[in-house]
């Protein structure tokens, strides 16, 4: 008798400058979760999506979308249960390519997990993950958790951050309560719009 269906998550990397802090970040959250059996996980690189500013001439809630790159956008997240969003601080703040990718979409965020993990220097990125909170929960997101990288506290070795067990607990935790939430929250997607 198989077991339930894994739950399906994208690590989303937010950051898009050519030489980024995230990136071993983001390659480590990614590799822990290709440890797990209930986690079927693919990677995002916001750099690689290369969406512009907002463009659409219709509300994303409309769901009518004009132009391939969004349509595209939006094949990518529509059938995932789940998202870990990968984003720095800046300026006590998330960066703006981040609330760019949220901003083109609307249904398709709705009643997925989110987890943040965050990075930066002596705050570790935690201001940046207090303001992305609202726009999760506007988007319908349900939070299951943050990990908050401080730069400073990490080795990086070649490319690969070497994390305190620490963060791997925290990660742990985060995955844990996404899977736990998976099926609810796919029925909750199945009643659609309005509970309709």
């Amino acid at each position: 008798m198989s077991g339930p269906d894994p739950c399906q998550l994208r690590v989303i990397l937010g950051s898009t400058r050519p030489v980024r802090a995230g990136e071993p970040v983001a390659r480590w959250v990614f590799e822990t979760i290709q440890q797990r059996h209930d986690v079927a996980a693919e990677f995002i690189d916001l750099a690689e999506v290369n969406l512009p500013f907002l463009d659409e001439p219709r509300q994303p809630s409309d769901g009518d979308y004009q132009h391939e790159h969004t349509r595209r956008w939006s094949a990518m997240i529509e059938p995932v249960d789940a998202v870990i969003l990968v984003i720095p601080e800046y300026n006590h703040s998330f960066n703006a390519a981040t609330k760019n990718a949220l901003d083109f979409l609307y249904h398709e965020w709705r009643y997925k997990a989110v987890g943040i993990v965050c990075y930066g220097g002596g705050a570790r990125g935690t201001r940046a993950a207090q303001h992305l909170k609202p726009v999760l929960s506007a988007l319908r997101m349900i939070h299951v958790g943050d990990v908050a990288v401080g730069l400073s506290e990490v080795d990086v070795t070649e490319g690969r951050l070497e994390p305190p067990a620490r963060l791997q607990h925290q990660l742990g935790v985060l995955l844990d309560e996404a899977v736990r939430l998976t099926p609810h929250l796919r029925q909750l997607r199945q009643v659609g719009p309005g509970g309709q």
